[in-house]
């Protein structure tokens, strides 16, 4: 079983999008897990609602720090920083440059407050998915 960290900023999308992904799709082979370098506090309500539209189980998710896994009993195989850089986001650094991957992938959250209209959020939600999800079968047919 092989261990990847999502990092992002807030830990309240991308991560948790990715974290779910890996848990919920591969965990026969992976275990997920997720962090910010700026944690809001709480997993963002239309993710958290868009993933369980798919049924995939978010039990024990969070909003943490990344600083949880720096010296963690948990071994990280890879750990892959979903920031934006295109949007001047500061991505977090990983004491070990060997184990990071670098995705850019834009942060769904200020699109999805800035609307209420209920497709509009679904196609960004399933945009942002959709990005992640590709990345991650890249990601694991390359080891």
């Amino acid at each position: 079983m092989k261990n990847i960290l999502f990092v992002c900023t807030g830990n309240s999308a991308r991560s948790i999008i990715a974290e779910s992904i890996i848990n919920n799709e591969y965990n026969n082979m992976y275990k997920g897990f997720s962090a910010g370098s700026n944690p809001t506090g709480k997993v963002n309500e239309d993710v958290k609602n868009y993933l369980l539209s798919k049924h995939y189980d978010l039990s024990n998710y969070r909003s943490k720090n990344f600083n949880e896994f720096i010296n963690s009993q948990v071994k990280m195989d890879y750990v892959v920083t979903v920031c934006n850089n295109a949007n001047n986001e500061v991505c977090p650094i990983w004491p070990n440059k060997d184990q990071l991957i670098h995705w850019d992938i834009e942060d769904p959250v200020a699109r999805l407050n800035s609307t209420n209209d209920i497709n509009r959020k679904k196609y960004i939600l399933e945009t942002t998915y959709k990005i992640i999800f590709k990345k991650i079968n890249e990601l694991l047919n390359e080891k």
